[in-house]
């Protein structure tokens, strides 16, 4: 695209640059006079600086400045900056970091990106993690954050951390819940999460510690992210996945929804065989009332044959409790001290409460044992009887 197609195109789709700062002198100007050379439409959020920040931006009248009297976080920042985008008629909004690491003329990888779409795109810059200069711990947070991305929503994605972004502001939620970099987490989640697509797109990067000021705090904001994934792997496997489950049941054909989201009939044996170890997994584990809703979702989430795991689960059917607590208490017993004879006690829930914690450990032990028997056991019956060409 050409200079003035860019130009054009982004007040065509009412696009908007939006910048949130903290104490970057050093970058600020200059990455703000080079969205300049694509755009006047540009939002700056000063979150609270310290530094000649403010001076700086008097010298541009022309951009929509708000000043924020304290730091409370770039997700407050890009929160309220989204919020003056809105009410400004934009309908997207691309945020660039101000710390200098982002390069304004990959503005047009976005805009291209979008005019390539049919349909509103979330759409996060993709840098190259293995060049020169990337710090390991930037690489490795970024591998965590792709990882827990793909559990929580089934997209697989290089980049989930950049900054350099291009967000459809009225698909993204209305209200967060975190204010700081895990924000960045929270939003493409559940952006994802409302049926949004989100894709990656190539950019530049540049990491120059003479001129680049961070501000993640290694302990206490992965600590926080920590958090947040829990709470959103959580609200995966109990919400999400049954709720899908149920609106394609609703949208398919019963026979359709039968074949392709029940008995999934074209897996391969490894997928079945990997589907009955699941079902047998979670039956021998200790999460008494929440199996079938575990097994669902986790098979739903592996892509696996749902039929096959919950019939499998079913090993732990009122009749076979006693066998699996004997079982899980004799295994338990050489990893914990004191008395933990079982053979002369009664067998019931009195003797799992006062042998607890040789519960727990004996039941993981059954159930990662029985899982992988029966893994090995289903796979080499299915490839006897119905083998696969390779």
């Amino acid at each position: 695209m050409t200079l003035s197609e860019v130009q054009s195109a982004i007040d065509g789709r009412k696009i908007c640059v939006l910048i949130p700062t903290y104490n970057n002198e050093k970058t600020l100007r200059r990455v703000i006079d080079g969205v300049l050379e694509y755009t006047q439409n540009i939002i700056v959020v000063n979150d609270g600086s310290t530094d000649s920040t403010s001076e700086i931006l008097k010298t541009y009248p022309q951009l929509t400045i708000l000043h924020l009297p304290e730091n409370k976080g770039k997700g407050n920042g890009l929160k309220i900056g989204f919020r003056k985008a809105k009410e400004l008629g934009y309908h997207h909004a691309i945020t660039i970091d101000s710390d200098g690491q982002h390069y304004p003329n990959d503005i047009p990888v976005f805009v291209e990106a979008l005019l390539a779409e049919n349909e509103n795109v979330l759409l996060i810059g993709n840098r190259n993690m293995s060049q020169d200069g990337i710090p390991k711990k930037s690489s490795f947070g970024n591998r965590f954050s792709n990882f827990w991305f793909w559990f929580e929503t089934g997209i697989k994605l290089e980049d989930t951390q950049s900054g350099y972004r291009l967000y459809p502001l009225h698909k993204i939620p209305k209200k967060y819940f975190t204010p700081k970099f895990e924000f960045e987490i929270e939003i493409i989640v559940r952006t994802a999460w409302r049926h949004v697509p989100v894709k990656n797109v190539p950019i530049k990067v540049l990491y120059d510690p003479a001129e680049r000021v961070s501000h993640f705090r290694p302990f206490k904001d992965f600590t926080r992210i920590s958090i947040l994934n829990t709470v959103l792997v959580t609200i995966t496997l109990f919400y999400i996945i049954p709720r899908n489950f149920i609106r394609n049941f609703r949208k398919k054909s019963f026979k359709r929804f039968i074949k392709e989201d029940v008995l999934e009939s074209d897996g391969s044996n490894r997928t079945k065989a990997f589907s009955i170890a699941l079902g047998v997994f979670v039956g021998f584990s200790p999460f008494w009332g929440f199996h079938t809703l575990l097994v669902i979702s986790l098979s739903v989430l592996f892509k696996l044959n749902k039929v096959l795991a919950f019939i499998a689960s079913n090993v732990s059917l009122p009749p076979f409790i006693p066998f699996i607590i004997v079982a899980s208490l004799f295994l338990g017993s050489p990893f914990v001290a004191g008395e933990s004879d079982i053979f002369n006690q009664e067998w019931n829930f009195e003797l799992v409460k006062n042998h607890f914690v040789q519960y727990i450990i004996g039941s993981m032990i059954l159930a990662i044992s029985m899982s992988a028997i029966s893994w090995i056991a289903t796979f080499l019956f299915l490839n006897k009887v119905s083998p696969e060409n390779n």
